[in-house]
């Protein structure tokens, strides 16, 4: 892992806004966790918020574990088998019929294209 990595999805960073690989990338396919290949996200659930990270409004299988974050205000989400760090879930914002925003960390997963 690059230091940059490390800071972000072992040292629970988040990633300056708008600078992600992911922000404005939309080919299908499947997004895993960068650091245990675990599937965490289908191309189906990503959509534009205009938050500067790539959103998703569903994971894949419970893959995605959600936990009260250190600020006690937000909601953590982490890749569920090896606890990397992905960023926040929000919920109530009326962006798609979910209801649900994952703002992820482009550094915290991979894309896997399906073709």
């Amino acid at each position: 892992m690059t230091p940059e990595e490390e800071r972000v999805i072992i040292g629970k960073g988040t990633e300056y806004p708008f600078t992600g690989k992911y922000d404005k990338f939309y080919e299908e396919g499947v997004y895993s966790c960068k650091r245990c290949n675990t599937p965490l996200f289908k191309s189906e659930s990503k959509f534009n918020s205009g938050s500067g990270w790539p959103s998703f409004d569903d994971a894949i299988d419970n893959n995605v574990l959600e936990l009260p974050d250190a600020d006690g205000r937000r909601v953590e989400i982490v890749c569920k088998n090896c606890g990397g760090h992905l960023g926040h879930v929000f919920r109530g914002e009326g962006f798609t019929d979910k209801n649900s925003r994952f703002c992820v960390n482009s550094i915290s997963i991979v894309h896997e294209s399906d073709s």
